[in-house]
């Protein structure tokens, strides 16, 4: 808590609060700190934690933070490394932009006191503690890591996150502008849409220090909420990262896009039902590959660049594998390193699986993928802008075609810093402006300026993705049985959800198990009906909600949010990326995003009897 700003300053004393701040920023990783700490100070800053501060993707990502940096590599590289990964997906543009900025950010870590992982000095030569105003880049120690054809990332040790997390939380508690709030939890977003200049102003918030609901009145918001990984039962992702953010920004007008493309980590440790991560820089490193029954690699037969391969590669190529051999792994080995090396570079992941029993410096890692980040989000432009007026958007959250249909290691710490700096430059420039338009009577004016002071991102080659016509409705019950769900049985079917996620819509995919899952979540919805937790109430959250009824709509919101991923991956006809269907292997001859339109359009869609965007459900 900064020294300027408490609770009692904001109003959160009250039984019933309504708090004012400039800019409220929907949570506390890496892109909504990065954000906040780049504002003007004279700027009033809340950022809200769903949990606690370290419980966000940012805290636990181990590689690093991908740029050109070195005197042999180029920004020119970086980006052709990128498209490839991307396979024909990334938004030309967006990319450019966001590695072009590559040095800056990784300079502006270093003056937030990130310490880098450095070449060791000569003994005669100067510690460096952090990069100059020229950046000397052959100070940082880089490693490589899939799909980059040099070394170009930047780490701390392999917890480069922690590290990166520690100093910037430093930071942001120090700031006398900046409020962080752990445990509160952003529900809806507010909007003014009987306004013909529909802005966002702020959010419905759930205080879970002191179970109650909040409303948080903003001139501007950024949604940095993290991802959906937590919908699979394997995910390297915390537990608060449901996908919550990308359906609030739905349900208050934005477009998804790309929401199919699930990336999987091809090396999350296979121990019981451990959700830590192997380093790709393991195996940047040298590290193999291999069958746990002959101890032969196996990735010089699928692609020339063996383990550094693309992670949609890498991962099929260990699904099938463990498919083979009904073991649930395959092994890491890097005992063929120097174990002193090992030791110093990776010390997180050394000490881990000692404590577990195993030595890496000796034997080899069981792994196997594990879900880890969704390329797709919400549709913002390298500003972070989104379609609804005022409301940005950074991180695994948002959706900038820079990773395409396969997001290239350790370039999505780089989104982050790099997206969130931007937002902190356009802000300003917003307020201002949104100041001005204030001051207008004439409704005709006003609509032209706020046309002029927020432009919503463009896509380009795009398939819209139907849904039902009445996405707020849910089915009909005439053939539920009497049983009444309760929040233990919602536990139960978050459970099951996630067994599916990984089952049907895992690695594989075929048009058959999708079908099956729809059928399931249908299923799901028709007992939340019973129960008259209805999604249009749920959505819109006129009024206070219960602890108990958050755990309902949460379980609401994960099933709405399963099905418009589900259905983006049933109705793209390819395998690209990360999307890989086996009733589909090849590639379409265009490369297309898919994306969904807002819910408010849906409804207006329905109200007027237009069917365009509509199918029946797949039962």
């Amino acid at each position: 808590m900064s020294a300027a700003l408490t609770a009692e300053s904001l109003g959160l004393d009250s039984p019933s609060a309504m708090v004012q701040t400039d800019v409220l920023i929907i949570g506390a990783g890496l892109a909504g700190l990065s954000t906040a700490l780049a504002l003007p100070k004279s700027l009033n800053i809340t950022i809200l934690s769903k949990a606690a501060l370290e419980i966000c993707s940012s805290h636990y990502a181990q590689g690093g933070i991908a740029a050109s940096l070195d005197k042999e590599d180029s920004v020119a590289d970086h980006i052709a490394d990128t498209l490839i990964a991307g396979a024909g997906l990334c938004e030309a543009s967006n990319t450019s932009r966001i590695l072009s900025a590559g040095q800056q950010a990784v300079q502006w870590l270093c003056e937030q006191g990130v310490p880098f992982t450095q070449i060791p000095q000569q003994d005669n030569a100067k510690p460096v503690t952090k990069l100059q105003t020229e950046l000397q880049t052959t100070d940082l120690h880089l490693t490589r890591e899939g799909g980059h054809g040099c070394r170009r990332v930047a780490h701390a040790d392999d917890a480069t996150g922690r590290h990166i997390m520690e100093a910037l939380t430093i930071k942001a508690q120090n700031a006398a502008n900046i409020t962080i709030l752990p445990y509160h939890e952003a529900l809806s977003l507010l909007t003014n849409s009987a306004n013909p200049n529909n802005q966002c102003q702020g959010a419905q918030v759930f205080d879970h220090n002191n179970q109650r609901q909040l409303t948080f009145y903003s001139h501007a918001v950024v949604l940095a909420s993290g991802g959906l990984g937590q919908l699979f039962k394997r995910a390297s992702a915390p537990n608060v990262c449901v996908g919550d953010g990308v359906m609030m920004a739905w349900q208050a007008g934005c477009r998804l896009a790309n929401l199919e493309f699930i990336q999987f980590h091809p090396t999350g440790l296979a121990v019981a039902d451990s959700s830590f991560l192997i380093s790709e820089a393991l195996r940047g490193e040298g590290g193999h590959l291999t069958c746990p029954q002959t101890g032969a690699r196996f990735m010089l037969e699928i692609d020339e660049r063996a383990e550094l391969a693309p992670r949609d590669i890498v991962a099929r190529a260990i699904a099938e594998q463990i498919s083979n051999n009904g073991l649930g792994y395959v092994h890491l080995d890097v005992s063929h390193l120097p174990e002193q090396f090992l030791r110093e570079h990776f010390p997180q992941i050394y000490q881990t699986l000692f404590n577990l029993g195993i030595d890496m410096t000796r034997e080899p890692i069981p792994v196997a993928p594990t879900a880890h980040y969704s390329c797709g989000g919400v549709v913002t432009d390298a500003n972070g802008v989104t379609d609804l007026i005022g409301l940005y958007a950074a991180g695994e959250v948002a959706y900038t075609g820079l990773h395409g249909a396969n997001r290239l290691a350790s370039n999505s710490l780089l989104e982050c810093v790099v997206v969130g700096r931007n937002i902190a430059a356009d802000l300003p420039r917003y307020l201002k402006a949104l100041e001005n338009l204030n001051h207008v009577t004439s409704y005709d004016h006003s609509n032209l300026l706020a046309t002029a002071i927020w432009t919503a991102p463009t896509l380009k080659d795009i398939q819209t993705i139907k849904l039902p016509s009445s996405p707020t409705i849910l089915f009909n019950s005439s053939h539920c049985d009497n049983d009444i769900v309760t929040n233990d049985h919602a536990g139960k079917i978050v459970t099951e959800l996630k067994v599916l996620m990984t089952s049907y819509m895992g690695i594989t995919r075929n048009a058959e198990s999708l079908e099956q899952i729809l059928i399931q979540i249908q299923q799901w919805q028709q007992w939340l009906e019973k129960i008259r937790l209805n999604q249009s109430s749920m959505g819109t959250l006129d009024g206070t909600i219960t602890a108990d009824e958050l755990t309902l709509f949460q379980l609401a919101r994960q099933l709405q949010l399963a099905t418009l991923i589900i259905q983006s991956a049933y109705q793209r006809y390819e395998s690209r990326g990360g999307h890989y269907r086996q009733d589909y292997p090849h590639l379409a001859s265009t490369p297309r995003t898919s994306v969904i339109v807002p819910l408010s359009k849906l409804r207006e869609a329905d109200k007027t009897g237009s069917k365009e965007g509509g199918i029946d459900w797949l039962l």
